[in-house]
């Protein structure tokens, strides 16, 4: 009993150093943004009162619109969520449950899609939307390469293929659709995938940088990412705290990503596969 007991508390403290060392460089930001005279040194992660303001999102603020860049982000983000999980849903359900002709080699597609680099399709891509379909400078210019991701399709195929196939044959048999299945039967089954696509997904465009500068010319359509690398090449420089409102504007970009996962990582390893069969 001693012996499992004294494991267990190692373990704790192990798993307690490594949160530790993973927490550190966030707690550093923060503490960084709100120093009015920059410490570099160990000391500086526990710095004076004194030396705390928030002087610095102030100054960043009056360079960069922070909740312009925030709704932007929020627009591009929430577009390619919306798209990933509409499509992710409907397609890994095609390949999953029903089945048609040619179904293996669509799966064999979105799978060989993957290997494709995105820097490989930019240039065509942005030749595309701006010059051809002259979206530059909109919000669905920057949406529309994400709006498809073949990862989610991927993912919501193999949560489908776990499902009990009994569960479908009954629901037909009392007369309901293939929507209806999906919607009723098949979606609430598979909600940690539901909520591991959407946070996935949400954090790659809230902090994608190179596919919005490319496409956005005006500062008021650049999401807050765009914004931040600008303020640090061009007015950065400016500020009397350089540092401090670089750590201010990476702070603000961070929290809504980093308040997502808190809220809802408890749901990723929560399975209700078993909730619908008895015995």
């Amino acid at each position: 009993m001693r012996r499992i007991l004294g494991s267990k508390i190692t373990l704790y403290i192990v798993l307690g150093l490594g949160a530790l060392a993973f927490l550190f460089p966030f707690y550093y930001m923060v503490i960084g943004s709100l120093q009015t005279n920059v410490d570099p040194t160990p000391a500086g992660a526990f710095p004076n009162p004194d030396n705390i303001t928030f002087a610095n999102y102030v100054a960043i603020n009056e360079r960069i619109n922070l909740l312009q860049g925030l709704a932007n982000s929020g627009i591009f983000a929430g577009g390619v969520v919306l798209g990933t999980v509409v499509f992710g849903v409907l397609a890994g359900y095609a390949l999953a449950v029903l089945h048609w002709r040619g179904r293996g080699a669509t799966f064999a597609l979105a799978l060989l899609v993957q290997v494709v680099p995105f820097q490989l399709l930019m240039i065509p891509l942005y030749v595309m939307i701006a010059r051809d379909y002259g979206m530059s400078d909109t919000y669905i210019g920057m949406i529309l390469p994400f709006f498809i991701n073949s990862t989610a399709v991927v993912l919501f195929r193999q949560y489908f293929l776990q499902l009990p196939k009994d569960l479908f044959s009954a629901a037909r048999i009392d007369g309901a659709g293939e929507f209806r299945i999906l919607w009723s039967v098949a979606l609430p089954l598979v909600r940690p995938a539901l909520l591991t696509a959407v946070l996935l997904t949400f954090i790659g465009p809230w902090n994608e940088f190179l596919w919005p500068f490319l496409i956005t010319k005006e500062a008021s359509m650049q999401p807050l990412a765009v914004s931040l690398a600008n303020f640090i090449s061009n007015i950065a420089a400016s500020t009397a705290n350089p540092f401090g409102a670089m750590m201010a504007g990476a702070v603000v970009l961070a929290v809504p990503a980093v308040t997502l996962f808190i809220i809802f990582q408890r749901y990723f390893t929560s399975n209700e596969l078993g909730s619908g069969v008895k015995g």
